[in-house]
This record gives C-alpha cells, structure tokens and sequence, in this order.
C-alpha cells in the first residue's frame, strides 16, 4: 500500500505538535531555509531549541574550528556540527524539565549556485536523533547536489528536503528504503540529486549502507554511487575529483580469476603510462544497474553477495546507471580531467562499436565516440579465445563496420585502444555464468576458478545459493 503523502507545511506542524521531539537547527550557506518551515507551521516553541546561521566564516571556525583544508561544504564539517549541537543540547537541557523528550539535531552546510551559474551547487545534510529519551542517537547524512539555475530555488528545495528527513527519522525510520523514498516528498528529481547517504546507530543496526546506495540508483535519485572496502558509502565527488580513474565492468557473479587478471595487468599497462601519477590513481569495479536486472527485478540478496566478495578483496564498487560506455566517461569527466583508463574484454569492445546502441543519439556513434575519446581515456583490451578455432583473438581480430573501420583503425594506431599481451591463457575458459551454475548445483572444481580466499568467503556465507554438501 503506498504511503500517504502529506505537505510540507503539514509535515513541520506534525512535528512542531509532538511533545516529545525537540532539538536545535545549525544551517551554513544557505539561510535558515529548514527551520523557517517550522516557525511558519507554528507551535514551534516546543520543537526548536535553538536555530541558528553561522554564515559568516570566522564565526563558523569559531564555533565549530577550522578544517585542515580550509572548506566548509564537506561531510567533516557537518558531522562536527551535528556532534557538538547534539552534545549541547544534553548538556543545557535539563532531563528533569523534558524527561520525555528526544533530543534531535539538524544541521546543513551548503553552497548554492554561482552568479556565472557555473557551478551547480551542492551541501551536506544530516540529523542526529533519539527515539527514546534514554536511548543513544541514531545519525542520518546525506550529500546533495543541486540541479535548479536560481538560487532562491535551490533554498526552497534545501528547505523542504530539510523537513522531510526531520519527519522521516521519526515517523518512517523502521523502513530505511522508504525512509529514502521520502526524502522525494513534494518535491520532483530534476531538482536535487542525492549520491550519498548514510545510516548508523541502534535503530539501524540491520541496516546495510551498501543496499542504500544501491536503492539511490535504482529510484533514480542518481546515476551512480560508490562503495569501499569496508561497505561504507563514499562520495563519487570527493573520491574523484581530479584522479586518474580505473574501470572495470562485470558482472563479479563471482568475481574469477579472469577478472583479477585483467584489472591486475590493466593496472600495470596503465602505470607505465607517462602522465599517469600512480600515487593518484582510484581503481574501481562497476556494476550497472542493467546487469543487476539481467535475470528481471534486482534481487538484493545477490547484489550484497558480490558486494561481500569485492569488498573482502579490498575493492571499491561502483554502481552506476549508465549501460553505455560513453555516458561512464562522460561522468567521470565531471570530476576530472586527468588520464582515464577503461579495461574490458573483446565482446565490450566489440558492442562500443555497434551502432544500434546509439540509435537514439542525434549523431549517433559518431557523437557516442566524441564524448568518450574527446576525453583523455585509454582502451584496454583483454584477449578472448575463438571458440571455434581455440585460437586467442585480440583486438586485430575484432570484426568491425567496414563504415567504422577507419576510426577504429585511428584509435588503435594512436594508443587510445590497446591489447593487453600479459595475460594467463590458461584461464581464458573461466566464466562467471558457468562457474556459478556449478556452485548452486553443488558441483566440484569451481574452487579453482576464483581467486585465492574467494571460495572460503563464498562457503562461510553462503553466496550465491551456495550449499555445503550433506554429510
């Protein structure tokens, strides 16, 4: 049954009429664009301790410090806001007085959008709250970026985005998915993206940071997120900004030893590469959105099944909506300007050069080519073996448009596509779909596929349908 959507001004008087929420608002950059719904409601003398603005950047240092890099708008800065308000309120609010209150702190720091109109704008949000007075609080962050050309707009949807993660934390938090749902309450996607949320503390201690992410891209909230090695949610912003990103598409359903093999002489091939800084490298493994849905709706317990074995081999995940290579550059571009690799085997790069992918494309591959190799990016190549001949094809034996064969002939000679020579040959029979078939039939041997300490992961946790055979 579908939730019942209430407005805004509605959403703030809900709050503003419950005895027992009461907390304080600390905005930076934007005004008091959130607590302002909260006066307008009324009643909001039992809600709001205190609201402040500290606008002005000396104020802001003295209050809560300067960062080490001298930036406002960042999640270190928020979290220091939304721990010493909170820690305020207990000190200055008397139990005795409010023994039934649950204490709340709201805080953003956000940039809105230039004058030039260059810049989008983006901000942090977060809210640390109780449900119970004798309870430890829980912590809801999220970062946003801005999508509206006025900044009178971009408060307005800060405002009531603001609001709806207040009502969210306390009337919805037993549902984190719908919790994230809500953030979208009166307000539609072409306004605000979120790419980044996080959950924690003891009423969402079964929630799973990585399925959130994943939900982000699956309701369209944004294109892509990613994960680390310990499954916490990292901005695509901050991790990228002005690296030489790595790439490597799969399914990782399990991840194999041919999939190690190719991000580990990729890496190697993209090292020797003159104008790349190895100390300024992100390596990531993508997984789209379409891949996800290959067998129809996205089955989360799968999903967390790959994110398991990735994230134990110490690897960072992307999840990303983009099914065609270009759109993948094209991201990543936003972020920098540094040399780009991308690794991918014959048939990836046999489909970036299929036209009937790029039908709906005013220039068509032409355009879909412009975008990706206007780019400072390079192609690696990783070898497939003929399945008729059992010879091993590279990218000379690519069959490619005779219309198409100049460009390709054009990238190859200038570098921009490359094969991969240092392979393991012994291993290109090796695939995924096979290899997991054999686990879920409880067969012998799939061990051997995987890379070291993967099979243990897969049979301690069970992955992938995995069953031990009966004794």
């Amino acid at each position: 049954m579908d939730r019942y959507i209430i407005t805004t001004p509605q959403k703030a008087l809900k709050i503003n009429l419950d005895k027992s929420i009461y907390g304080t608002f600390s905005e930076i950059g934007a005004g008091q664009e959130v607590v302002r719904h909260f006066f307008r409601a009324g009643a909001a003398s039992g809600t709001v301790a205190k609201a402040m603005s500290a606008y002005d950047k000396e104020f802001s240092d003295a209050i809560y410090g300067r960062e080490e890099d001298g930036r406002y708008v960042t999640e270190v800065r928020l979290r220091k806001m939304l721990s010493q308000e909170y820690r305020l309120m207990t000190e200055r609010i008397s139990r005795e007085a409010r023994p039934n209150a649950c204490f709340f702190s709201f805080a953003n720091t956000v940039a809105t959008i230039d004058f030039s109109k260059r810049y989008k704008g983006h901000g942090w949000m977060g809210c640390k709250f109780q449900l119970a007075p004798d309870r430890d609080p829980n912590e809801v962050i999220i970062h946003v970026r801005m999508k509206e050309n006025e900044a009178s707009l971009q408060q307005e949807t800060l405002g009531i985005m603001g609001v709806n993660l207040i009502h969210a934390c306390y009337y919805i938090h037993n549902d984190a998915n719908e919790m994230l749902r809500a953030l979208y309450d009166n307000l539609s996607l072409d306004k605000v993206e979120i790419d980044m949320v996080h959950m924690s503390g003891p009423d969402f201690i079964d929630v799973d940071n990585r399925l959130l992410s994943l939900q982000l891209v699956k309701n369209g909230f944004t294109n892509a997120v990613i994960f680390g090695p310990e499954g916490n949610n990292l901005l695509p912003a901050g991790l990228l900004y002005k690296k030489h990103i790595l790439t490597i598409r799969g399914s990782f359903r399990p991840v194999t030893r041919v999939n190690m093999d190719m991000i580990q002489t990729g890496y190697k091939y993209f090292l020797e590469d003159p104008r790349v800084d190895e100390e300024n490298v992100e390596v990531l493994f993508e997984i789209t959105l379409n891949n996800l849905k290959a067998e129809g709706e996205i089955d989360e317990q799968d999903f967390v099944d790959r994110a398991e074995i990735l994230c134990a081999l110490g690897q960072k995940v992307l999840i990303s909506n983009f099914p065609q290579y270009y759109k993948l550059v094209h991201y990543f571009g936003e972020f920098t300007q540094a040399r780009m690799g991308l690794i991918m085997g014959l048939t990836n790069l046999s489909d970036i050069f299929n036209e009937k992918y790029y039908r709906s494309l005013p220039g068509g591959i032409l355009e879909a080519m412009g975008v990706m190799f206007s780019r400072d990016l390079k192609v690696y190549v990783y070898p497939a073996r003929n399945e008729d001949s059992g010879e091993i094809d590279s990218i000379q034996s690519l069959k490619v448009h005779p219309r198409l064969r100049p460009l390709f002939d054009y990238l190859v000679f200038n570098g921009r596509i490359k094969d991969i020579k240092t392979f393991n040959p012994e291993i290109l029979d090796i695939f995924s779909r096979e290899v997991l078939q054999r686990i879920k039939d409880n067969e012998s041997g799939w061990e051997k596929c995987l890379p070291q300490y993967v099979d243990t992961i897969i049979k301690e946790k069970q992955l992938f349908g995995y069953k031990s055979a009966e004794r």
